[in-house]
C-alpha cells in the first residue's frame, strides 16, 4: 500500500508516537491538573513539556499561551467566536477551508461582516488587493498558511504587515504546514495560529491547538467552552489565567503525550530537512503526471511557494473513479473530491467535481512516487 493523503492526516505515525501514547495509558494515566498524587502531576508534567515544544517549533515565546484543543477547527472556530462581536468586520481569502468559511458564514449572519478577498487561478493572494479591502472596522484578518487544494504558501507576512497597519489581527490556520513548512511566529508577525496535531505535526487525531502570540490581549476574548479546570475552583467564574481559560474539561493526556512525541520526530528530523524531502516528491510527481496525455495539473509551478500537495484532473474519468482505482488496483490511497474547500475549487476552475488530490509525507520514497505515476498513467490509458 502507498499512502499518499498525509493532508487529510499523516500515516504511519512514528513508532515513538505511538510509544508515548501506550506509556502515558499504561504507566501515568492521571487527570493532568486535577489532584496532587503522582500520576496527576506526572500527566501534567508531559502536558507543559509538550506545550514547551510546540512553542520552541513555533518560535511562540511562553508556552502557556499554546492552549490544547481536539482539532485545528475548534481553534479557529475558538479564536473566532472569541474574538469577533456584531459589527465587526473580518477579511479571509479565496481559497479557504470550511474549518474558516462556515464559522464565518454564521457570523455573518449575526451582525459581522465578512470579506472574501479572491485569488488568483493559483491560490495565491496579492496583498495589496487585501489591503484595499480594509475598512475602519476591520479587527481580524483570517488566511490559510498554506492552501490544502493546491499546496500555495501565501505570503504571511506581508500579510501580518496589513492587518498591524489596520490595527487588526492576524488568525492563521496552519493545519496543512504546521510540522510541515518552516513556520516563525513573531518572525512572521503571527497573532493566532490554529494548528492540527495529526498532519504534518505526526500526532494522533484528536489533538491541535491554538497559539496566541503576545501582542494579543486575551482577557477580552470569549473561551469557546466553560467548566471546569482545575484551577481557582472556589469560583463559579471562568478563571481568567491561561491556558485554563480556554481549556475547560479534562484534556486528552494520552494524545497530547503522543503529540509531544510527534514534535519531537519533527524537531529532531529537522523541519527544513522534512519540508525538503516533501517537496522534492511532490515535484518529481506533478513533473510526472504533467507528461501523462489529459492530465490537468492545478497550483503554481514556483515550488518555493508551495507545500507537498499535488492535485489534478482529467477530462477522461471522474476524480471519485480515479480515487477508487487507485485504491482497489494499485493499493494507492489518495483523496478526492472538494476536500472540504468549495472555495478553493471554484477559485482554480475544478468546481463542483473536485480534484484528486496526492500528500506525501516524511515516510513517501521515491518509488512510490513512481509506482503512482505509472498507476496514473495505466488509468487514463
Amino acid at each position: 500500500m502507498i499512502y499518499l493523503d498525509h493532508a487529510a492526516t499523516s500515516w504511519p505515525k512514528p513508532p515513538e508516537v505511538v510509544a508515548a501514547m501506550t506509556r502515558f495509558l499504561e504507566h501515568t494515566g492521571g487527570n493532568p491538573g486535577r489532584a496532587g498524587h503522582r500520576l496527576s502531576i506526572d500527566a501534567g508534567r508531559i502536558v507543559y513539556k509538550t506545550r514547551e515544544k510546540l512553542a520552541t517549533l513555533f518560535n511562540a515565546g511562553d508556552p502557556l499561551r499554546v492552549i490544547f484543543t481536539p482539532n485545528a477547527t475548534h481553534a479557529i472556530n475558538l479564536a473566532l467566536y472569541g474574538l469577533l462581536r456584531s459589527g465587526d468586520h473580518v477579511i479571509t481569502s479565496g481559497i479557504e477551508h470550511n474549518a474558516v468559511m462556515r464559522p464565518l458564514r454564521f457570523l455573518e449572519q449575526n451582525g459581522v461582516c465578512v470579506s472574501v478577498v479572491p485569488c488568483d487561478g493559483d491560490g495565491m493572494l496579492d496583498p495589496q488587493n487585501l489591503a484595499r479591502a480594509v475598512t475602519k472596522s476591520t479587527r481580524l484578518i483570517v488566511a490559510t498558511h498554506a492552501g490544502n487544494v493546491t499546496g500555495t504558501i501565501l505570503p504571511v507576512a506581508e500579510i501580518s504587515a496589513v492587518a498591524r497597519r489596520a490595527g487588526a489581527f492576524l488568525l492563521v490556520d496552519a493545519a496543512q504546514s504546521a510540522g510541515a513548512v518552516p513556520i516563525d511566529i513573531q518572525a512572521m508577525g503571527i497573532d493566532l495560529l490554529a494548528f492540527a496535531g495529526h498532519k504534518g505535526l505526526q500526532g494522533p487525531p484528536g489533538t491541535g491547538g491554538l497559539v496566541f502570540g503576545e501582542r494579543v490581549r486575551t482577557e477580552g476574548i470569549r473561551p469557546l467552552t466553560r467548566g471546569g479546570t482545575g484551577s481557582r475552583s472556589k469560583s463559579e467564574l471562568q478563571p481568567e489565567d491561561l491556558p485554563d481559560k480556554f481549556e475547560s474539561g479534562t484534556l486528552n493526556g494520552a494524545g497530547i503525550a503522543g503529540l509531544g512525541a510527534g514534535v519531537d520526530f519533527v524537531l529532531e528530523r529537522g523541519i527544513d530537512s522534512i519540508h525538503a524531502h516533501e517537496i522534492a516528491l511532490a515535484k518529481m510527481l506533478a513533473e510526472g503526471l504533467g507528461n501523462i496525455p489529459d492530465v490537468r495539473l492545478y497550483g503554481s509551478n514556483d515550488w518555493e511557494k508551495r507545500s507537498a500537495v499535488v492535485s489534478f484532473t482529467s477530462d477522461k474519468y471522474q476524480t471519485s473513479e480515479i480515487g477508487f482505482r487507485l485504491d482497489e488496483e494499485f493499493g494507492i490511497l489518495c483523496r478526492v473530491g472538494l476536500h472540504c474547500a468549495p472555495a478553493a475549487h471554484r477559485t482554480i476552475g475544478s468546481f463542483p467535481g473536485g480534484t484528486v488530490r496526492f500528500a506525501p509525507g516524511p515516510q513517501t520514497t521515491a518509488s512510490d512516487i513512481e509506482a503512482t505515476i505509472a498507476a496514473v498513467a495505466s488509468i487514463l490509458k
